[in-house]
């Protein structure tokens, strides 16, 4: 049963939620991807991008069809916590911040160190750490001031990244050569499978986006439309991306693992062509951590509104801007700490594994819901009754199944870990 939000202001529609999901999903990876997946599976890598567009499009549906029951703020964790209790709410929150916080860290250093690929003056620690000091504070500053000045700051972002690759699709196509694109053979299931596993994690990122849930107008409808837009967008973009990489570069693509798109710009149409993706690297990056700093506080912001955490202050709105302001600044305070220090590196392999177990989790939720909850006028529902989260949970498994035992141990352990914690809250809290 969704509990009542009064005090968070609905002003996301359908083009803002479908920005917010896809600033989220074309991150700073795409920059990198094409070469990965050549060195794999070369011409037939396209392959692999269809694949798994099919695969992460019957975990969106999960969303989707969750997201339309449950239309309060926290994303997964809400519908997580709605299907299963506190206990599973709280596991699936922090593996969802814990995620959030280490990509964070990661794409500001990305970022940091571009720059200093160009400026040498970023190398300089005191220049590094302030530079990233600015950005994630002055980013939660304007998410503070609103969420409708974060929503136009991303929608902003997410049309800044798009154009230099729109650019590199349309100019680039000129200079494709389609015996480069030629398959000689097909690739075989295991192949696929270990190309797909790491598309997936390429693909992954609608669920940070549909965070702002007790801020969307509508949500019934609007969180389906939006879900179906950027999913489709995304998989059209990196089909694209990678046939005109290819087409370009050939069988030299995997030599440039660290800026393919820079240089099949470069060869395309000329020196230009490489500011122009250098640039949009650096949007990207920026996109990325704009839009995760505008959804990922609505996370601890939950997790305190439904008192799974013994911090109430976490909850708190403020007064005149209508957002939870200092689930933000304790956000950005920790991202901030993580990537100036750098210690988030030992507990990566945390964040690796961490959105596959939430999205199992929803895709888990999907079939609860329906046995618990009687089905409302206007809600989404996915056809075929439990074949398509069925699909999910067996997809989710057999990518959990691909992790290394010491990343099983390390999982369980935080698991463990997380288990204790919760117990000391539920006394301190007499949570149920």
């Amino acid at each position: 049963m969704n509990k009542k939000e009064e005090d968070l202001k609905r002003s996301v529609g359908v083009l803002g939620l479908s920005a917010n999901i896809i600033n989220i999903i074309i991150g700073a990876g795409i920059f990198a991807l094409p070469a990965v997946i050549a060195s794999k599976m070369g011409a037939s890598s396209i392959i692999a991008y269809i694949f798994c567009g099919i695969l992460i499009a019957f975990v969106m549906l999960c969303f989707a069809e969750a997201g339309s029951k449950i239309t309060n703020t926290g994303g997964p964790y809400t519908y997580i916590e709605t299907a299963f209790g506190n206990y599973a709410g709280f596991i699936g929150g922090i593996f969802a911040i814990s995620g959030t916080l280490f990509a964070d860290a990661a794409v500001s250093n990305a970022l940091v160190n571009i720059l200093a690929s160009a400026y040498p003056v970023f190398e300089n620690d005191w220049v590094r750490l302030l530079f990233l000091f600015i950005i994630f504070f002055g980013l939660a500053c304007i998410n503070i001031i609103g969420l409708k000045q974060g929503i136009g700051l991303v929608k902003f972002n997410t049309l800044a990244k798009l154009i230099p690759l729109l650019l590199l699709i349309l100019i680039g196509w000129k200079g494709v050569s389609f015996n480069n694109l030629y398959i000689d053979a097909m690739p075989g299931i295991r192949e696929l499978g270990e190309a797909s596993l790491i598309l997936f994690f390429a693909f992954q990122g609608a669920e940070t986006g549909l965070v702002v849930g007790g801020e969307v107008i509508n949500p019934k409808r609007t969180v389906p439309k939006a879900i179906f837009i950027s999913i489709l967008t995304v998989v059209c973009i990196y089909v694209l991306i990678q046939t005109v990489s290819q087409g370009v570069l050939g069988s030299d693509l995997p030599n440039f693992k660290a800026s393919p798109l820079a240089e099949t710009a470069k060869v395309a149409f000329g020196p230009i062509g490489f500011t122009i993706l250098f640039i949009g690297a650096i949007v990207s990056m920026f996109g990325f951590l704009s839009g995760s700093i505008l959804n990922n506080p609505r996370v601890p912001y939950a997790l305190s509104r439904d008192k799974v955490i013994p911090l109430k202050a976490l909850s708190k709105i403020h007064k005149s801007f209508k957002t939870p302001y200092i689930a933000i600044i304790v956000y950005a305070t920790i991202g901030f700490t993580f990537s100036a220090t750098g210690s988030f590196e030992k507990l990566a392999v945390i964040a690796s594994s961490a959105m596959l177990i939430i999205y199992l989790g929803v895709a888990l939720s999907v079939i609860k819901l329906r046995k618990s909850q009687k089905p409302k006028e206007g809600e989404f529902k996915i056809p075929g009754g439990y074949t398509v989260p069925i699909l999910s949970i067996i997809i989710i498994l057999y990518f959990l199944s691909n992790l290394s035992i010491k990343e099983m141990i390390v999982t369980a352990a935080f698991i463990a870990i997380l288990t204790i914690i919760y117990g000391i809250f539920r006394k301190l809290n007499k949570v149920d």
